[in-house]
């Protein structure tokens, strides 16, 4: 069973109110009913401890399940957080012992499933540790490095058909998280982490194909090479892929799993059509260069749909009305934009092979 502890100081005059909240009904926030957490889910709260923090205030520390930590944190946020000082921490566990019993997992798991049955949510790690994840996302010298590092691996595993060498560069998988974050900035209508996510992925973009087109420009480039000329060519085998490696990054993020090797599929997407697309052009091909660029987008345009589709599958909505409303707004707009131009993409494809001039 996958464990969180929540730690929050509040005053002493709240000690009451917190174990009536955590043990008896629920509240009625924004219009939206939160209810009570241990009459509903079985037990997923495991404990409660708290100690003086000085005179006025308590610490308290909470052992709750992964899955229902999103709930909790939203009822103790809404009842404690126009405290004075307000601060909650949420911390993984690693180990707890005594171990939960199997039947008590067992019986919190059965109680979700039925929870959720008639809903889009399922079991994942909360809102707030999943945007934490992500929240790193941005321009820094150690992001444009990883490209870097990661374009010259794969570059010269593409020019030398070296699948391990393409394999390795992908493990950096720099391209992952603002993909990822920008599909979660999607969900939740938060412009700021869309923009970091944006201007992360443009220069990402924009570093690998100077890379690559730097190196091509002097070394040898066959285009006839399997590695290179297989993104080249744009089939709905990789639009399949790009599909399904966009809906993996979003799981790894939302499941608490290796984000490291779940992030190879998103970037064996990505990243080495962008290798190719610039060794091309530094050598001189340019007609075939453009079919690697039209993989890129191709496969852009599906890992970020995948990822939105994910992430709404998941449940994953703001926790403020208004904001629920924005994003409702702008994940709509979003999977719209992102189908429309994934057909007119699967449209060109097929005129192409069947050799309809588009």
């Amino acid at each position: 069973m996958i464990l969180r502890l929540i730690e929050m100081v509040i005053p002493e005059e709240e000690r009451t109110g917190l174990e009536r909240l955590l043990t008896r009904g629920g509240l009625e926030i924004l219009g939206i009913w939160i209810e009570p957490v241990l009459g509903v889910w079985g037990r997923p709260v495991k404990g409660v401890w708290n100690a003086s923090f000085d005179e006025k205030r308590i610490l308290v520390r909470i052992l709750v399940s992964a899955e229902a930590s999103e709930n909790v944190i939203n009822m103790l946020e809404a009842r404690f957080q126009r405290n004075e000082g307000y601060r909650m921490v949420v911390l993984p566990v690693t180990a707890t012992l005594p171990r939960p019993p199997i039947e008590e997992e067992r019986a919190e798991a059965k109680a979700l499933v039925s929870k959720d049955k008639n809903k889009k949510g399922s079991k994942r790690i909360g809102r707030e540790e999943l945007y934490a994840e992500v929240t790193p996302v941005g321009v820094s010298r150690v992001y444009v490095f990883m490209v870097i590092l990661s374009s010259i691996v794969a570059a010269f595993g593409v020019l030398k058909n070296n699948v391990a060498v393409i394999i390795g560069a992908m493990v950096i998988a720099p391209l992952l998280l603002p993909n990822v974050s920008f599909s979660l900035a999607t969900i939740l209508g938060d412009r700021s982490l869309a923009v970091r996510s944006l201007k992360a992925n443009f220069v990402g973009v924009g570093t690998a194909i100077a890379i690559s087109y730097a190196l091509g420009s002097f070394l040898p480039v066959d285009p006839g090479a399997p590695e290179v000329a297989s993104r080249t060519v744009v089939g709905l085998g990789e639009v399949a892929l790009a599909l399904a490696s966009g809906s993996a990054g979003a799981l790894a993020f939302t499941t608490g799993l290796s984000a490291t090797l779940i992030g190879v599929m998103v970037a064996v997407a990505l990243l080495p059509p962008l290798v190719a697309f610039g060794l091309l052009m530094g050598s001189g091909h340019e007609s075939l260069a453009w079919g690697a660029m039209l993989l890129f987008i191709a496969n852009f345009i599906s890992v970020n749909l995948s990822g939105v589709a994910t992430f709404l599958a998941q449940g994953i909505r703001p926790q403020k009305r208004a904001d629920a409303k924005r994003a409702k707004r702008a994940s709509i707009l979003a999977m719209a934009l992102w189908i429309l131009m994934l057909a007119l993409l699967v449209y060109i494809i097929l005129m192409y092979r069947a050799g309809v001039p588009v």
